[in-house]
């Protein structure tokens, strides 16, 4: 069973976007399978690299978004993508030890994460935007 099952409201209405979150999703479950299977530490390096690189993409893409549409809530939906990076940041330098407790610390911050931010910044972004572009 993955770390992190997928649920409709990480959805938020949109196909495109919701393809993204489970990519999202599927890569935090990689990273918390590599952790808890205790592979190699470079397997858990590249995993969370791997992450890390694709939450910043579509943080960014998602930023760029919003400051061409003049979004009004740029500031707090920004915020809250900082605080996302910065636990993730904080996991990545604790993943040294690639013990259980890490794996799990990973899986319940980041699914807590997406639960919140999915449901709020999100929906309320695409409600706004409308369909997602590039």
């Amino acid at each position: 069973m993955a770390p992190i099952a997928w649920k409709p409201e990480f959805s938020v209405g949109d196909p495109a976007v919701a393809h993204e979150h489970r990519e999202l999703v599927e890569l935090v479950n990689v990273a918390a399978g590599a952790i808890l299977d205790r592979r190699p530490d470079a397997d858990v390096d590249r995993c969370l690299g791997d992450l890390y690189r694709a939450i910043s993409a579509h943080f960014a893409h998602e930023e760029r978004q919003m400051t061409r549409a003049r979004y009004d809530q740029l500031a707090p939906h920004k915020t809250d993508h900082e605080r996302l990076l910065d636990s993730l940041r904080d996991i990545m330098d604790r993943a040294e030890t690639t013990d259980a407790a890490t794996g799990l610390r990973l899986t319940a911050v980041l699914e807590a994460w997406f639960v919140d931010h999915f449901r709020t910044h999100d929906a309320r972004l695409h409600r706004r935007l409308g369909p997602h572009d590039d």
